[in-house]
């Protein structure tokens, strides 16, 4: 039986207040000094804000990273990283002008467009979205493909996020509507691992290191695995380029410089990642992020590393498969897919100069 319209809200209501205190735990974690590097270091150069969808997900870890490794600094630039329990609400907050960047998923700029709205990705942090569709384990039998979604309380992160994008692609792809399932936003974390473990949600999409400890205490198994990009192209045709930096397309025809310090030091990021141990790329977080110990976590990154570029370029197959994805469900851009111009939603004018 599906929910009424009033539990969902109470549901929707109760996991936003449980996220309010990740939410200030990850942001306290952007600004202080425990770990093994460390991190905002002051110089003379322009300062920026960035908005995170989550600063303790794995699928985000470039952004603090590259703060703990002092790159931001070494560009030449300030960057105050702030922290909200989703994307949608870091796009939000770039929209409304309250930063200048946001780290979130590649597909909020193709439903912007098609809502008349402007933001690129200027680097492109991975080509996979590093999700992972878990199935309470209670549920596993009953719920074998998104065509079983049919009746069922699904989790994402929270309403209009990329979580809810994949899920109902999944759903459509399987051929379940939309309609015939209800999305409840959880968050991720704590507030993810309550739900599935009280029965609130059958399933839900989350991300590392959630995967990690849900499969660890036995919560959940596997549905959809799309943390590498054999499993993007399996569960979505195709690559899915998810996390990146994206910003306001005039902010950045306005501020080159300062793109371009930001993009040589995330590229500079992800090209360390590339040639370090997930052992190694643990050591340099916040230990705050490893709640389920220093082993799970570097398991976790180990699990979710595939998903990340090399340079920071778009996937040249990538924006294709997105825009398909979300022309199969979105109201906002089905039928719309011919007037969506893809080319204006990623650049790579700076990850072409990168330095490092």
């Amino acid at each position: 039986m599906r929910p009424n319209p009033t539990s969902r809200v109470l549901t929707v209501v109760l996991a936003a207040a449980l996220l309010l205190p990740l939410a200030a735990c990850a942001n306290d974690a952007a600004t202080s000094t425990h770990g093994a590097a460390p991190a905002g270091q002051q110089v003379d150069g322009p300062k920026v804000k960035i908005m995170v969808g989550g600063l303790d997900k794995v699928i985000y870890l470039p952004a603090m990273l590259t703060q703990r490794l002092g790159y931001f600094a070494e560009a030449g630039v300030n960057v105050e990283l702030l922290t909200e329990p989703a994307g949608v609400n870091a796009t939000t907050a770039l929209l409304a002008g309250d930063v200048q960047g946001a780290v979130g998923f590649y597909d909020h700029t193709i439903d912007l467009q098609a809502k008349g709205k402007h933001v690129e990705s200027v680097v492109q942090f991975a080509q996979a979205p590093g999700e992972v569709e878990l199935v309470s384990t209670k549920q596993a039998d009953a719920i074998k493909s998104g065509a079983d979604f049919k009746g069922r309380k699904l989790g994402v992160t929270s309403i209009g996020s990329s979580t809810d994008f994949l899920t109902k692609y999944l759903a459509v792809k399987n051929g379940a509507s939309v309609s015939e399932f209800s999305p409840i936003a959880v968050g991720a974390g704590q507030t993810f691992i309550a739900a599935l473990q009280q029965g609130s949600i059958d399933a839900g999409m989350t991300t590392d290191p959630t995967v990690a400890t849900v499969l660890d205490k036995g919560l959940g198994k596997i549905l959809y695995d799309m943390r590498t990009p054999e499993g993007s192209r399996q569960a979505l045709g195709g690559l899915y380029p998810s996390s990146s930096l994206y910003m306001n397309t005039e902010w950045v025809e306005k501020n080159k410089d300062t793109t371009q310090k930001l993009t040589n030091a995330f590229v500079k990021t992800l090209k360390w990642m590339s040639t370090h141990s997930p052992e190694e790329i643990a050591a340099k977080m916040p230990a705050d992020y490893a709640q389920g110990g220093a082993e799970q976590y570097a398991a976790a990154i180990k699990s979710t590393l595939p998903m990340f570029t090399t340079d920071g370029v778009m996937p040249a197959d990538g924006p294709g498969t997105v825009l398909a994805v979300l022309a199969a469900f979105h109201p906002d851009v089905k039928g719309k897919e011919g007037t969506i111009d893809l080319s204006k939603t990623y650049t790579t004018e700076f990850v072409g100069q990168a330095a490092g």
